[in-house]
């Protein structure tokens, strides 16, 4: 068999992993693009100019709330990514695996699958499979037994919940709020508890800092106009997400009561398993279990699992079934 490799597109960060490679590109979805034709830089290299780009460079993330907004600039991305893991080495002919959100329109679902059919990567073969199933599979779950298991990805601007069995989907559903929302919602505490304007890069810093007492803060003072260094308490921080934390878990609680009871019967035994790069916040296993009285499980990497999926699932024949090349049928 060739290569095959496996490719998870968030709205925040690409990853892609390669099945005769142990590493993982996780890197920023991001594109900077000056006077509208010349490539820049692409992944980190971009985000480090997100924010301080004068306008003749576009700084720009193609996806947007989980699904693709830029085709051209995602294709891009996604031919420049791959010859960064392949160290610049020309492959074609290869397998490709491709996680799709569940909680979206077919025509959203296609857009993932075409993609990289349609792209300079010349694939072999583009299978899909369902993010939250890719995702289980990641978190070492086995999701062939007819057994409740409850995944839910914080990720960039939305958190997708969902129910498996069987290795499909019982029941999904996904919420807008996520990373991005959080970050908003400190800079605009930050504002009115320091009179401190700050980045959305500080506010992420501070969002995963999330500790017992002060974090440093650099913004710019609205009094004085002038760039400043505050110490902000975490309690702060806190206040600001405390809210779509809540609406997160409200998700989770509507979702369990429509689950079916054997289901989630598993599910209350086994408990939660959260993935996703926003679940790294210092304190969220408790945050959440002292809301939901849920046994909180923070898989290990939560913001590779679903790529760490996608190479289960072509290295384990057990769940092959959980791939599948769409058909205008699926899309119906």
């Amino acid at each position: 068999m060739g290569n095959a490799y496996g490719i998870d597109i968030g709205t925040s960060n690409f990853k892609m992993c390669c099945s005769d490679k142990d590493k993982i590109l996780n890197e920023k979805n991001i594109i900077a693009i000056a006077n509208k034709t010349e490539i820049l830089a692409f992944g980190d290299e971009a985000y480090e100019m997100y924010e301080k780009a004068p306008e003749h460079i576009e700084v720009s993330f193609p996806v947007k709330f989980g699904v693709i907004a830029d085709i051209e600039n995602m294709q891009t991305l996604l031919f420049n990514f791959f010859n960064k893991i392949n160290e610049g080495k020309k492959i074609t002919g290869s397998d490709f695996y491709i996680a799709v959100p569940t909680d979206v329109t077919e025509v959203e679902k296609r857009a993932f699958y075409e993609l990289v059919v349609d792209s300079k990567v010349k694939a072999k073969n583009v299978y899909v499979v369902d993010k939250p199933v890719a995702d289980a599979i990641g978190a070492g779950l086995d999701v062939t037994k007819s057994k409740g298991i409850m995944i839910v990805n914080i990720g960039a601007e939305t958190t997708e919940i969902s129910v498996l069995s069987l290795g499909g989907i019982v029941i999904s559903k996904a919420v807008k709020i996520g990373g991005n929302k959080l970050d908003d919602c400190i800079i605009s505490n930050v504002r009115k508890a320091y009179n401190l304007v700050i980045g959305s890069k500080t506010a992420e810093n501070l969002k995963k800092e999330l500790a017992e007492s002060f974090a440093p803060g650099f913004g710019r003072n609205v009094l004085s106009g002038l760039p400043v260094s505050v110490d902000i308490s975490s309690d702060v921080i806190y206040q600001a997400i405390i809210d779509s934390l809540h609406s997160i878990m409200d998700a989770i609680k509507v979702i369990l009561e429509r689950t079916p009871p054997e289901l989630a019967a598993d599910i209350i035994k086994d408990g939660v398993y959260f993935t996703g790069g926003t679940a790294q916040i210092n304190n969220l296993e408790k945050f959440i279990k002292d809301e939901t009285n849920l046994n909180v499980n923070i898989v290990e990497h939560p913001a590779e699992s679903v790529v760490r999926g996608l190479m289960g699932v072509v290295s384990n024949p057990e769940f092959a079934k959980v791939a599948y090349t769409p058909t205008e049928k699926n899309f119906d």
